[in-house]
């Protein structure tokens, strides 16, 4: 990674009704992505959002 390169391993997921899964967005700390992922869970759908980290290898762990 170069000098200076935005780190963003904060990922917040969404799974439909269908259980297709997609990635809303990248983020620079948990606590951002988190508040991302309650601000759109709270819409009356049936939507699942929780939040991933991507470690260095590129492996994902969902917190």
């Amino acid at each position: 990674m170069s000098e200076g390169a935005i780190v963003l391993p904060w990922i917040v997921i969404r799974q439909d009704d269908n259980g297709n899964t997609y990635r809303v967005g990248r983020y620079a700390t948990r606590a951002e992505a988190e508040r991302i992922a309650d601000s759109l869970d709270g819409d009356g759908r049936k939507r699942l959002y929780w939040v991933e980290h991507i470690g260095r290898s590129g492996e994902t762990t969902r917190t």
